[in-house]
């Protein structure tokens, strides 16, 4: 089970964008997703007639390491762990470590 899934409000701990919010779009692989507004860098671009594409410099969202992120828990207005914890009925649901209660996804 994933901790950080798509949706989730994160924030970043660590880099350039350290203490920046930011929803989380996709998850590229195991270990990265793509936050939007994080770690935004300049890409130049070739144009391209055959996809109808000019070029010149434009701005893209690259991944970040999900160890980079916390997920932020809007009751307390700060970044927080996540667990996991059993209900009664078996299921895996993800808590807040501070506070223990569940997250909705």
């Amino acid at each position: 089970m994933n901790k950080i899934r798509t949706g989730d409000e994160v924030i970043v701990l660590t880099g350039r964008d350290k203490g920046k919010r930011g929803a989380v779009s996709q998850r590229v692989d195991a270990d990265h997703i793509v936050v939007d507004g994080i770690n935004v860098v300049k890409k130049h671009v070739k144009p391209n007639p055959m996809k109808g594409t000019t070029g010149g410099v434009v701005d893209k969202t690259m991944p970040i390491h999900q160890s980079n992120v916390a997920i932020f828990n809007a009751a307390s207005g700060k970044a927080d762990r996540v667990g996991i914890k059993l209900t009664a009925d078996g299921k895996k649901v993800r808590v807040y470590k501070s506070t223990g209660e569940e997250i909705k996804a």
